[in-house]
């Protein structure tokens, strides 16, 4: 037996996705992912200035090694940064015992580092060097 999928029925995966990780074009002909993670796709992000503060959620386990190399985004693309702290926690709970931490987004924009704003509301860059985490 063979499922048929319909175009309604992938609307209603994209409109249900809890973290709304995928968007459709203005004529439904194309569907694509929101923002990066482990493949390298044009995700067709625009620069934007960040607010002053942002919020990387992660697990105690894990806060070695970001006090010694920084925030990387390891195998994903980019570092996913949220405008609230309750979201980070959230994502660091999936891990473990979660920890907020705070990123002095103005500077590091300021210094010359990129960030971008993904449609579901995450912000993205490529690394958070130590110095930059409150």
């Amino acid at each position: 037996m063979t499922a048929t999928i319909t175009l309604d029925d992938i609307k209603e995966v994209v409109a249900t996705n809890e973290k709304q990780r995928f968007s459709f074009n203005d004529d439904y002909t194309k569907i694509r992912a929101n923002q990066g993670h482990s493949v390298s796709v044009d995700v067709e992000l625009n620069e934007v200035e960040p607010p002053d503060i942002l919020y990387h959620g992660t697990f105690e386990k894990a806060l070695y090694a970001i006090k010694m190399n920084g925030i990387q985004a390891q195998s994903r693309i980019y570092v996913h940064l949220s405008v609230d702290e309750e979201t980070a926690v959230n994502v660091g709970k999936r891990h473990g015992k979660p920890v907020v931490l705070n990123i002095d987004a103005a500077k590091m924009y300021k210094d010359g580092f990129t960030f971008y704003l993904s449609v579901n509301g995450v912000w993205l860059t490529k690394s958070v060097p130590s110095e930059y985490i409150i």
